[in-house]
């Protein structure tokens, strides 16, 4: 190998022994480039440079220009893409704008007009008349005169705004920071926990809008406070709130409530007091003090937290005022009346929607029966209720075709507010019974129909009787005067708690029941009211009703804004099968569980009912004027002392109806016979057997019965001489031989 001369700034080249002549020759990067063709004479595409040997070949001013105009080509395309957003930002933003002008034109078009807006409206006064035309009691505005701003203590509006609205005097009528606050709450809690309305909102609703839950509502409300705080300041709002707001029971504004709950005005209430009143805002039936005296001071206890973290007050004057609400509770009136008139209060916006005008309510309140009715239950009740463990009592008395002549819903009305006639729902025990039966008559059962009283075992369930005995075959008649469980258990399987429950709504309760075995004995719960009138169908021949209070309501100018119109629901029960079943339900005051309910002269029928451990006591009784139940317990569920339903309940009863059945003339039970269904079968005594048989205790058993006179009883449910067709010694038991 040879090495090629050197040169001045270049390199050796190595010759390889190769000729000088060829020793100069080199490859030139041409030269590395393949021919177009190759020795096969075919084409080759030229092999294209790779970017950065482009680059390398590129000079540097070339290279920069190309590069500025590509950095100028992406930057216009990001000009012309910021364009077209804010373009179509624009045109969104622009027909938002429209919508919501759109909207605001719509919703101030159905805005009440303007000159209502002026003067805020005073709750309107309701007035309930008896069937007399006498005033039963008044709802609306609670006596109490509007308060200045700067006569109340400064800690009573504070309260309001610590818990109702903290930011009241930093917005302008919407608080955006609390409408956030509170959807993050409701998330949170992913429910409705917190509301985002401002006192004002508040206001407006009160003042000119209806209670309904609809987005346009609320946009009108929206509207209406902007309205209100450009129209007022702050404090005028405040006072006008104050004024305005609802405290339950009937009271209207501060005083109205001051007065109602503690007997004196709301210039001198206490930290305490303000925070209750404050605190009822948020629900005022549901927490007011006389219905719910633990939930009034639960909510005040959380005002006056708010109120010490508001700094309105200190953390001292929070400690101290807890537990000491002192409220006293003075009713508009303690009369029982005021349960009718709490009820009526419910059902008004049904019937006439809402209220803007002072009205009359005409009831089927009979204000006699209704002072007979609270005089049965509360002196019953202070008679014995100690030594029977009751505490409580309800009653209710409509006629057949459903108008109630009275209702008592407690003991005292001015001890609770609770309605134990109308909203509480108990169970009934055996005064459910009667819809077992008639299912089992619609289904081609016949009074006389033989079943066994016997003991039962439903995997593992064993209903038994009152007095633990059993005896054997025994009629339909018989089984329900003498409220024998284990055939009314055996009668509801034959024919289908389905069907059971069917004949019961069909009759009138309106409860949910269970189709279970036990609801032959009366284990679903129901109200005395709904009871009372589901028996109303037995009393008038089998047409349905629905039981009402209200005939007529009108402006005090005599305008006529509601008028009844009678019940369309037709028959219930066919006449035939009405009358079997009042004949069977004569028994139960002939010679079974309810035998000290008599009304001298007429014909009677009924069903005592005592529920598990003597919980619920029970008698719903009738005649062609009247339809009465009586119920008597605790509200807290707790067993009476073995009251029951042929026991208490019995006596309030036959003392209420003996006293509205005076003066009015005696009717029969429709389709039923002074001797009863079977009294067509009856011949002579001697052609019976007079083989004794056992009677029913008051409490749902049989037990041996006092002896009755030979004589026939003086009253329509007197029986003729005997019957072939019944057993010997049940006739015997009805004649008292």
């Amino acid at each position: 190998m040879a090495w090629g001369r050197k040169k001045s700034g270049g390199r050796k080249e190595p010759l390889f022994g190769l000729p000088a002549a060829l020793a100069d020759l080199r490859l030139t990067p041409a030269d590395r480039i393949p021919d177009a063709t190759d020795d096969d004479d075919k084409p080759k595409k030229p092999v294209p440079k790779r970017k950065h040997e482009e680059d390398d070949d590129e000079p540097p001013r070339e290279r920069k220009a190309r590069a500025t105009k590509s950095g100028a080509k992406r930057r216009s395309k990001r000009r012309f893409r910021f364009g077209r957003l804010v373009y179509w930002g624009a045109v969104l933003g622009l027909w938002a704008a429209i919508a919501i002008i759109g909207v605001v034109i719509w919703v101030g078009a159905h805005l009440p007009a303007i000159q209502s807006l002026e003067i805020p409206k005073r709750p309107p006064t309701i007035q309930i008349v008896g069937l007399d035309g006498s005033v039963l009691a008044s709802r609306g505005e609670a006596p109490g005169s509007n308060v200045a701003l700067k006569d109340l203590p400064p800690y009573l509006p504070k309260a309001f705004i610590a818990i109702e609205d903290r930011r009241f005097y930093s917005h302008y009528g919407i608080d955006p920071v609390g409408i956030a606050r509170a959807v993050v709450a409701n998330v949170m809690h992913r429910g409705v926990s917190q509301g985002g309305s401002t006192l004002t909102q508040q206001l407006a609703k009160n003042l000119f809008l209806t209670q309904e839950r609809t987005m346009a509502r609320k946009l009108q409300e929206v509207e209406l406070a902007l309205w209100l705080e450009r129209k007022h300041s702050k404090n005028e709002i405040l006072e006008l709130y104050l004024n305005r707001v609802y405290f339950g029971s009937g009271a209207y504004g501060v005083e109205a409530a001051s007065q109602r709950y503690f007997g004196k005005s709301a210039k001198n209430v206490t930290v305490a007091e303000a925070a209750m009143l404050a605190g009822l805002v948020k629900s005022p039936s549901r927490l007011a003090p006389n219905r719910n005296p633990e939930g009034a001071e639960a909510r005040a206890q959380i005002v006056l937290a708010a109120m010490a973290e508001g700094k309105f007050i200190t953390d001292a004057q929070a400690k101290a005022s807890i537990g000491h609400p002192s409220y006293k509770v003075k009713p508009a009136g303690a009369g029982t009346v005021n349960y009718v008139a709490d009820w009526i209060g419910e059902v008004l916006d049904d019937l006439v929607g809402q209220i803007d005008q002072s009205i009359v309510v005409e009831t089927t309140i009979d204000p006699k029966l209704q002072s007979t009715a609270e005089a049965a239950i509360i002196d019953e009740l202070a008679a014995k209720s100690v030594k029977f463990n009751v505490t409580q009592g309800a009653l209710v008395a409509m006629t057949p075709d459903g108008a109630v002549r009275a209702l008592v819903g407690g003991r005292n009305y001015a001890d609770s507010q609770y309605n134990r006639a109308v909203t509480a729902k108990r169970q009934p025990g055996s005064a459910f019974k009667p819809f077992i039966y008639l299912t089992a008559i619609e289904g081609g059962l016949t009074p006389e129909t033989i079943r066994q009283d016997a003991p039962l075992d439903l995997k593992g369930w064993r209903p038994e009787n009152y007095t633990h005995e059993y005896f054997g075959a025994v009629t339909l008649t018989q089984a329900l005067a003498m409220s024998l469980n284990t055939v009314a258990v055996r009668l509801g399987l034959e024919v289908g708690p389905k069907n059971v429950v069917r004949t019961a709504h069909r009759l009138g309760i309106s409860s949910k029941l269970e189709a279970n075995p036990s609801i032959a004995l009366g284990t679903s719960e129901v109200s005395v009211i709904e009871l009372v009138g589901a028996y109303a169908p037995f009393a008038n021949g089998g047409l349905g009703i629905s039981p009402y209070v209200v005939t007529r309501i009108r402006t005090n100018e005599g305008k006529l804004l509601y008028a009844r119109q009678p019940d369309q629901l037709g028959q219930v029960i066919e006449p035939r099968h009405a009358a079997m079943m009042n004949t069977m339900m004569q028994e139960t005051l002939l010679s079974g569980t309810a035998r000290k309910a008599e009304i001298p002269g007429w014909m009677a029928a009924g069903k005592t009912g005592t529920s598990q451990d003597f919980r619920d006591a029970w008698f719903i009784g009738y005649t062609a004027n009247l339809v009465t139940g009586v119920w008597l317990g605790n509200d807290d569920n707790s067993p009476t002392k073995k009251a029951t339903g042929g026991g208490l309940p019995v006596e309030v009863w036959t003392r209420f109806m003996r006293t509205a059945h005076q003066g009015v003339p005696v009717a029969l039970l429709p389709n039923a016979q002074r001797g009863g269904f079977m009294s067509n079968l009856f011949q002579t005594a001697s052609q019976v057997s007079a083989a004794p048989p056992p009677s029913a205790p008051q409490g749902g058993s049989y037990r041996p019965a006092p002896a009755r006179s030979s004589a026939p009883p003086p009253n329509p449910n007197a029986r003729p001489e005997a019957a072939a067709g019944l057993d010997g010694w049940l006739v015997d038991r009805l004649f008292g031989r």
